[in-house]
């Protein structure tokens, strides 16, 4: 069952584009963790060096994804996402060609700018495309599609790297994204120039002063190896202040790129705080893993992919159901349902004997991505519920943005935390009882901070509840 049965095939192709959209740009994200051990020996480097590899692409769609929706907004969002799919295919290629490790870092970077246009319109073309009543349906189409490319990420990486060698994980974008191309050009709505599309500036200060600022973030918990020096405070002091000069920014400017009312609606700004914080727990499950089950569980690459793709499997099973529910039950009681799992499976992984193998570790992941697939549904419903059809691009962005900083916090602190936890310098070559001490600890702060998301929603719910009595009442 489709979430367009009732509507035209045009419709049903169009989200066919979106969703490839989005199946693409989450391959980017999981593709490449489960190669760098592989890559760290192929360049000669050590974890933190390979990191670079995915937070490179991690850092250009966080800095870009809110100006990508916005430019949307204004320039036409058919035109900008054809763009970003063809930006994303070429640079994949370039990936795939790099000689050094910093040509691929830089490469890395341009596809993520490309994914950055990808992820921030395809939510923003559901708008426009899906009536009201099956706005879930249709977001947990997409969460589906960003699970199953996170899950087919590993286990497709794996078989890559040990059959053709790394540069294949790269080069594996290009078919698939002139297939996208081809798709949305054929199949997505014409851009229709509205009257305000010439009238609505584009907030250049304020996009370049979003991305400094989350950059100076970003390289402020990803430098110096886990240690936190001078220059990591001094960076994060550098994206305090960038939050403030564009705080500023944003309440002068003519047509900002986020309006800073909008941000008081707790809905929303309860909704993205939860977001960052869900995200930031399944990137750790993205940078733990690999170690836990290569260094600990002594498993091949090929078995280490599959493993890893067992838990987003589960979640793309489970988004299209998830998106059903929400729009039944609503989306409120939906999310705090997702927190609650997530929470109680990484309880339970922060208490796990590696004697129990394989077997221990994923029936808890298995919790933690179906609670994720019904969260992140119910949360993407709930917040894009009621924005008017001008600032889908943005608010689109801005989920994303949340996500993002979510994983980029995941990738950096929690690999801090890991490496902290294992008492080593080089996970690359810890002992195996050093690293699952390590992924205990982690998964410990994990369920903290899904335990800290889940007073938030909790409390935005009351707070609707309440708002909704006192409307009846009066």
């Amino acid at each position: 069952m489709h979430p367009h049965s009732d509507s035209r095939p045009a419709v049903r192709r169009a989200l066919a584009a979106l969703s490839l959209s989005v199946l693409l740009s989450s391959l980017g994200t999981s593709i490449a963790n489960v190669g760098l051990p592989t890559l760290a020996q192929a360049f000669g480097a050590s974890f933190q060096e390979v990191q670079w590899i995915v937070l490179a692409y991690l850092l250009a769609i966080t800095t870009l994804i809110v100006g990508a929706g916005r430019l949307g907004d204004i320039l036409g969002r058919r035109r900008l996402l054809l763009a970003g799919i063809l930006l994303f295919t070429v640079a994949s290629v370039l990936c795939g060609a790099a000689p050094t490790l910093w040509l691929l870092i830089a490469a890395r970077a341009a596809q993520g700018l490309g994914a950055a246009v990808m992820m921030a319109l395809t939510m923003a073309f559901v708008g426009e495309t899906v009536p009201k009543a099956k706005t879930g349906s249709a977001m947990g189409l997409l969460g589906t599609m960003s699970a199953v490319g996170t899950a087919l990420g590993p286990s497709l990486g794996g078989v890559l790297i040990s059959g053709f060698g790394w540069r294949a994980i790269f080069l594996v974008n290009a078919p698939l994204g002139i297939l996208t191309l081809l798709l949305a050009h054929r199949h997505l709505p014409v851009d229709r120039r509205g009257p305000t599309a010439g009238r609505a500036g584009f907030d250049h200060v304020g996009t370049l002063l979003l991305a400094l600022t989350l950059a100076a973030y970003a390289l402020a918990v990803t430098l110096g190896r886990g240690a936190f020096g001078a220059l990591n405070g001094a960076l994060l002091v550098a994206a305090a202040c960038g939050a403030g000069l564009f705080v500023r920014a944003q309440a002068r400017a003519a047509s900002p790129l986020i309006r800073l009312r909008t941000l008081r609606d707790p809905r929303l700004s309860g909704g993205l705080a939860t977001s960052a914080l869900v995200s930031t727990v399944m990137m750790s499950t993205l940078v733990v893993g690999p170690f836990y089950l290569s260094r600990t569980l002594g498993l091949q690459e090929a078995l280490v992919g599959l493993v890893l793709s067992v838990g987003p499997l589960v979640a793309a099973l489970a988004g299209v159901p998830a998106g059903r529910i929400a729009d039944r039950f609503g989306a409120p009681r939906m999310t705090i349902a997702g927190l609650a799992a997530m929470a109680a499976g990484s309880a339970v992984l922060s208490a796990m004997p590696a004697r129990l193998g394989v077997a221990g570790y994923v029936a808890p992941m298995v919790v933690v991505t179906a609670g994720y697939a019904v969260f992140q549904t119910a949360n993407n419903t709930a917040v894009m519920a009621d924005v008017l059809p001008d600032r889908r691009g943005v608010v689109s962005g801005l989920l994303n943005l949340s996500r993002n900083l979510g994983l980029i916090t995941g990738a950096s602190v929690m690999g801090a935390v890991f490496a902290l936890a294992s008492a080593t310098t080089d996970v690359t070559t810890a002992r195996p009882e050093a690293v699952a001490t390590g992924m205990r600890v982690t998964f410990a702060v994990a369920a903290v901070l899904i335990v800290i998301a889940l007073a938030l929603a909790m409390r935005v719910r009351a707070r609707d509840s309440t708002a909704d009595e006192y409307a009846f009442a009066r």
